[in-house]
C-alpha cells in the first residue's frame, strides 16, 4: 500500500516535465541558421531551433530560460526563450557580433564585435546594452568572463595581445602580449590562470591572471583554435583545426599529454557540469564530436547542421 507521503513525491515527479532533469547542448550552425539541441544524456538530437540568420556565439541566463546568440549578418543578439525555443527578441549590436560570454555572477552578457573593435556589455536584467569598451586588439573574436567576473579576456584575430577589460570600472586595463591570432580562451576554476589558443602561431599561452604574464609557451597542432579548461582545472583542451584534433594540457606541467582525432576543421568547445564528456564543434565535417575525457577518446560523431561553429552546454542553478 502505497503511504500518503510517497503518492505525494510521486505525483510530484510525474508532474516534472519530460528532459527536465536531461543536460542539454546547444550546437550553433553558423551557415544553417539554426541551433541543433543535443541530449547529453543519450547524445542524439531532440530539436533544431531556428536563430537567425549566421548564428555564432551563445551564453544562457544562470535559470538556463534565455539563450543568447549572436547573429552576424543580422548584426543582432537573438534572445531565445528555451521553453518555448524561439526567438523572443532581439538586441541590435555593431556591426559583426561573435563570441559571447556571460558573467558567473550572471548579470552581464559580453559580445565581441569585429568589425567596431570593442566589447558591448548587456545587462540580463534588461536585455540592452549598458556599456561599451573599445579594445586596442582588431577583430576581437572572443571575450570570456574571469570566474569572479572582475576581468574580460579579450582575443582578437588581427592582433598579437589580449585586451583584459576592467568590468565594474568599465575600461580596458591593460594588454598582454601572446602570438599571432589569438583565438580561444579559457581559465582555470579558480581564476589564477588563463590559457589562450594562438591560431597562426600554432601555440597556447599559460597567462597568471594576477600578474598578466606569460608562464608558458605551448606548442599546439595546426591552427589552434578553441579552449575549454576542466572543472578540476587538471586539464585544458585545445582544438587544432588544420589537424582535425584536440589536445589535452596537463596544468600541473603544461604539457601536452595526449591527442585526439576529431572531425574536419574542430573549432569551439563546450563541457558537461561534470566533465565527463567533451563536445566539440567540426566546422567542416557538420558534426559534433563526443570525447570521454577519462579515457582521452572520441565516442562518436553526431550529425548536426551546415558549418557548426560551437557547442554551449549552460552552466546554472
Amino acid at each position: 500500500m502505497i503511504r500518503i507521503i510517497d503518492a505525494v513525491l510521486l505525483a510530484g515527479a510525474l508532474a516534472v516535465p519530460i528532459g527536465a532533469y536531461a543536460q542539454l547542448a546547444y550546437v550553433s550552425n553558423e551557415k544553417g541558421g539554426t541551433l541543433t539541441v543535443l541530449d547529453t544524456a543519450t547524445d542524439t538530437v531532440v530539436a533544431t531551433i531556428p536563430a537567425g540568420k549566421t548564428p555564432r556565439g551563445m551564453a544562457a541566463t544562470v535559470d538556463r530560460k534565455l539563450l543568447y546568440v549572436s547573429d552576424q549578418k543580422s548584426n543582432a543578439l537573438q534572445v531565445i526563450d528555451l521553453s518555448t525555443r524561439a526567438i523572443a527578441r532581439s538586441v541590435s549590436l555593431g556591426e559583426s557580433p561573435e563570441g559571447v560570454g556571460r558573467s558567473p555572477d550572471g548579470k552581464w552578457v559580453s559580445v565581441a564585435i569585429e568589425e567596431d573593435h570593442e566589447v558591448l556589455f548587456i545587462g540580463t536584467a534588461t536585455d540592452k546594452v549598458e556599456f561599451k569598451v573599445k579594445v586596442e586588439g582588431e577583430n576581437p573574436e572572443h571575450a570570456v568572463f574571469s570566474p569572479d567576473s572582475k576581468w574580460v579576456f579579450v582575443s582578437a584575430e588581427e592582433s598579437q595581445v589580449v585586451d583584459v577589460i576592467d568590468v565594474e570600472n568599465r575600461r580596458l586595463a591593460g594588454s598582454i602580449k601572446v602570438g599571432k591570432r589569438p583565438r580561444g580562451i579559457g581559465f582555470t576554476p579558480d581564476g589564477a590562470r588563463a590559457y589562450v589558443a594562438c591560431e597562426i602561431a600554432n601555440t597556447v599561452y599559460a597567462i597568471d591572471v594576477a600578474s598578466r604574464k606569460v608562464l608558458a609557451t605551448i606548442p599546439a597542432g595546426g591552427r589552434s583554435n578553441g579552449v575549454k579548461v576542466h572543472p578540476s582545472g587538471k586539464e585544458v583542451y585545445v582544438s587544432n583545426g588544420a589537424d582535425g584534433t584536440v589536445m589535452v594540457i596537463d596544468t600541473a606541467s603544461n604539457k601536452v599529454t595526449h591527442t585526439i582525432k576529431v572531425g574536419a576543421r574542430p573549432w569551439n568547445m563546450a563541457l558537461t557540469a561534470d566533465g565527463s564528456r567533451l563536445y566539440v564543434a567540426n566546422g567542416r565535417a557538420n558534426t559534433v564530436s563526443v570525447i570521454d575525457t577519462a579515457q582521452h577518446r572520441e565516442l562518436k560523431q553526431i550529425k548536426v547542421g551546415n558549418t557548426p561553429w560551437g557547442v554551449l552546454i549552460p552552466e546554472g542553478h
